[in-house]
């Protein structure tokens, strides 16, 4: 591709921008700009205060005003909890406590408090445990149906990133970042794609996804393929994406990293990509087709949300020092145009690429590939930028901030920053490291403040299923049993919480709070 056409090709990306894609059958360009971007470079700490009122020429600032609207009203109805439930407990308890109560309520929260426990509280005083656990469940119900009924909105951009990845040369592609609640917004913020069911994302604590699980679901995906041709014929020459997401944190690397691995960051990222050399190995050993199977390694800076994107050489293999770190093309590309920053992307790729030394690849990856790297570095240009405008740079809460433990199969609607720390399992003693972790982390937010561990337990049943959605209720109805018993003395002190919920198959489907049993 010539001067010329690459000029051509990055207008049109920047004409796709706000449907997260990148055009159709884009190869790389070789960029005019004199940028070199060292693979594994450490950032010179810039002058926020001096780049915090620039944007940068590739981000999209109509999607950023938008998103932060919505991060703006989902936390703010976490953070209006405390205020709302102090002012209740200064109340005096006579009569008229209960209407005065829920007047506060509905005036700072927006809905109505459980009349039992206010009519109750004249003869042992509020249960502000159960109080709290009640709004933080009400706030996420409330998260939930306003994400859904944004994501009825986004029907466009849902097929157009579908599209995307097809043309891409993908069929399907896995995600699994870590747990971590300040990965809860890797879709919608740091990545900016749509929630599809084209994609899958399930988390697990040090982004340890269980290999056995995900080849099932290659498994059931082929299958698919095979019978149905959804969504291409198994001749099509389409690749299965596994993809992986670690995280450090640059500020505070031993202390905020990931917790699973000690924030030690080098383990982080040896124990991701040790699961997805499992995963290919696992399908190859099998069913002789490793080629149909493609691996990504992605890591994330909770701090400022910049992503680094470890490229694959031209056998699909990945190397711990063979990345393109978006922190420094975002501050390296801040003042120039779009164009030219856009190219200097597509440059940095192949920079990477070609790299020798330590992360020296066999060749370089196939075009699909290159080209869905480079929208995800795009992508990622503006939450750095909507970071860089709303928190100058780097996040205030580094460190853990969530709200709730998400138990199940998760609110996938849900996608923001700290607000839940996820826990995928279907029995607690497959899930139990996860379970752990993040008790320890409630324990550090709320407990020691004499809160509750509020815990979500949610599953998704498929309606066309007879049994699907009894069954599934049971479950989840067991699930709360367990983890009930094994925190027994947090559970005793009126500081672990559980709500019960079920959610049919499709994405943006109601909630549906079922009766818990205890």
């Amino acid at each position: 591709m010539n001067s010329r056409q690459a000029q051509q090709a990055l207008r049109v990306t920047r004409q796709t921008q706000g449907k997260g894609l990148t055009p159709r059958k884009v190869t790389h360009p070789v960029t005019p700009v004199a940028l070199r971007v060292e693979t594994g470079t450490r950032l010179t700490p810039v002058n926020t205060a001096a780049v915090g009122s620039r944007r940068h020429p590739l981000a999209n600032q109509h999607a950023n005003a938008r998103l932060a609207h919505c991060e703006e009203s989902v936390k703010g109805r976490f953070e209006a909890i405390a205020p709302a439930l102090q002012a209740i407990a200064g109340l005096h308890l006579g009569a008229g406590f209960s209407a005065q109560a829920q007047a506060i309520a509905e005036a700072q929260l927006g809905y109505r408090l459980p009349e039992r426990i206010l009519n109750d509280a004249w003869v042992s005083g509020v249960d502000m445990k159960a109080l709290y656990a009640y709004c933080a469940f009400q706030a996420l119900k409330l998260a939930t149906e306003q994400f859904a009924n944004d994501l009825r909105q986004q029907v466009e951009a849902v097929q157009d990133t579908r599209n995307f990845f097809l043309d891409c040369g993908f069929h399907a592609v896995d995600i699994s970042p870590c747990a971590d609640g300040r990965l809860k917004g890797l879709m919608r913020y740091i990545l900016r794609l749509p929630l599809t069911s084209f994609t899958r994302r399930k988390a697990y604590a040090g982004a340890l996804f269980d290999v056995e699980t995900d080849v099932r679901h290659w498994m059931a995906t082929e299958l698919r393929r095979f019978r149905e041709g959804v969504p291409t014929t198994v001749d099509a020459g389409t690749r299965y994406l596994k993809i992986a997401v670690y995280h450090t944190s640059s500020s505070s690397p031993c202390h905020e990293g990931c917790a699973a691995h000690g924030s030690n960051d080098h383990q982080a990222v040896a124990a991701a990509l040790d699961r997805l050399n499992q995963f290919r190995q696992a399908i190859e050993n099998s069913f002789c087709c490793g080629a149909s199977t493609d691996i990504l390694l992605i890591g994330v800076d909770t701090d400022t949300d910049a992503i680094r994107v470890h490229i694959p050489d031209g056998n699909g293999e990945l190397s711990p020092q063979r990345f393109v770190d978006n922190k420094v093309l975002f501050h390296t590309t801040l003042g120039l145009s779009a164009d030219q920053a856009g190219l200097a992307v597509h440059e940095a790729v192949e920079a990477a690429i070609n790299q020798h030394g330590w992360g020296t690849g066999k060749g370089a990856p196939h075009d699909g590939m290159r080209r869905l790297v480079t929208n995800l570095l795009i992508n990622n240009l503006s939450q750095m930028d909507y970071v860089m405008d709303l928190h100058n740079g780097q996040y205030t809460d580094i460190g853990h901030a969530e709200r709730y433990i998400s138990v199940g199969d998760g609110f996938e609607e849900v996608q923001i920053r700290n607000v839940a720390y996820y826990a995928h399992l279907h029995t607690l003693e497959e899930g139990v490291a996860d379970m752990d972790v993040g008790i320890k982390i409630f324990k550090g937010l709320n407990v020691k403040h004499g809160l509750p561990v509020p815990v979500a337990i949610h599953y998704r049943y498929d309606a066309g299923v007879p049994g699907s959605r009894e069954r599934t209720v049971a479950k989840a109805q067991r699930v709360a049993a367990a983890i009930r018993n094994r925190y027994a003395a947090l559970v005793e002190q009126g500081l672990l919480l559980c709500h019960l919920s079920v959610q049919d198959t499709p994405t943006g489907s109601p909630v549906e709070v079922v009766e818990d049993v205890a």
